[in-house]
């Protein structure tokens, strides 16, 4: 009797996380400005509507940290949307007339790769 024939299936996960995190940081040309962290999630959300319109906007995005001092944060950002987060963010030149940028320092599937940063490592 002969033996039952093995059947293989191949399983690829191209990107199994379903959020990403961004630490973010904004600059303006001219130092002074500040935003608190509802203005800030407001400028994210009008960045993504002016590129990619009203469905775009409604991404499911979540500021995690918000420092007003230093105008940086991290977010969580759906997996799917993160191209769209990122390219909005890169062509985003203004806010209320004032030239701005913003910077992505970090980009990651998890949050604790974003706790710390070996190019900032100091040995003692």
């Amino acid at each position: 009797m002969p033996a039952p024939a093995t059947t293989y299936e191949r399983v690829v996960y191209r990107n199994p996380s379903e959020h990403h995190y961004m630490k973010v940081c904004l600059e303006f040309q001219d130092h002074g400005v500040g935003l608190n962290a509802a203005q800030f999630k407001q400028l994210l959300i009008s960045a993504l509507k002016d590129l990619f319109g009203e469905v775009d906007a409604a991404l499911p995005l979540d500021v995690l940290t918000y420092e007003e001092k230093t105008l940086s944060a991290i977010l969580r950002i759906c997996s799917s949307g993160l191209v769209k987060l990122w390219s909005s963010l890169t062509l985003l030149g203004s806010y209320k007339g004032k030239k701005c940028a913003f910077r992505v320092i970090q980009v990651s599937p998890f949050l604790l790769a974003l706790s710390g940063n070996s190019r900032e490592l100091v040995l003692d």
